[in-house]
């Protein structure tokens, strides 16, 4: 009898070791769960987070540089920019290549980087009194603004700088050295072709 109580026993006493061990066993299972949730959960806010904020800075630069599509080609030549210069009521597409007979129809690029890049880009025109030409230039101050819009980036506005005459051997304004900054340079005549205007200016931050 005595040695039956005592079998009872040791099943019982083994039952409940059994019965808490896999009480402890289901409840780390639901600890993990809950964890892998809670890393699910604050995986899924900072991606979302992210996204809100990369969002956000798109939406910036959306403002920013407002997309504006421009013509890709005027009378014949492609086209790689439009300027404005509210100062003088100058609107005017920038040819992308140079060349004698593209100057006579509009001002085109003459040297460096393409459009809104960092680095100079170098706009050459007329001094002719023709309406999409550099015949105001002269009237420009430092402080006044220009915009330059293209299919890529968008539409930058630009501070002008400084503003200065050399001959036409000086190349300096055409160095690409910006310290990392947008500038655009245009370049037209004197009166009477002896020297060069050069009117630089830098992206207005």
């Amino acid at each position: 009898m005595k040695k039956k109580k005592i079998i009872i026993n040791i099943f019982l006493i083994c039952t409940i070791v059994i019965v808490m061990i896999w009480l402890g066993i289901e409840d780390n299972k639901d600890k993990k769960i809950e964890e892998e949730k809670q890393q699910l959960n604050n995986n899924y806010t900072v991606e979302k987070q992210e996204i809100e904020i990369n969002n956000i800075e798109e939406i910036k630069e959306i403002k920013k540089y407002p997309k504006e599509q421009i013509e890709e080609e005027y009378q014949g030549y492609d086209v790689c920019a439009k300027l404005e210069i509210p100062e003088i009521a100058l609107e005017t597409y920038i040819l992308k290549n140079y060349s004698i007979q593209a100057l006579n129809v509009a001002i085109t690029k003459f040297w460096g980087v393409d459009p809104n890049m960092i680095g100079n880009f170098c706009v050459a025109g007329h001094n002719f009194p023709n309406r999409n030409m550099f015949y105001k230039l002269k009237k420009l101050e430092k402080g006044d603004r220009l915009f330059i819009s293209d299919n890529n980036i968008g539409k930058i506005e630009y501070e002008i700088y400084d503003i200065y005459r050399v001959y036409p051997n000086d190349t300096d304004c055409l160095s690409q050295e910006t310290d990392g900054r947008k500038v655009v340079t245009l370049i037209t005549c004197t009166n009477d072709s002896t020297q060069r205007i050069i009117v630089q200016a830098r992206e207005k931050i």
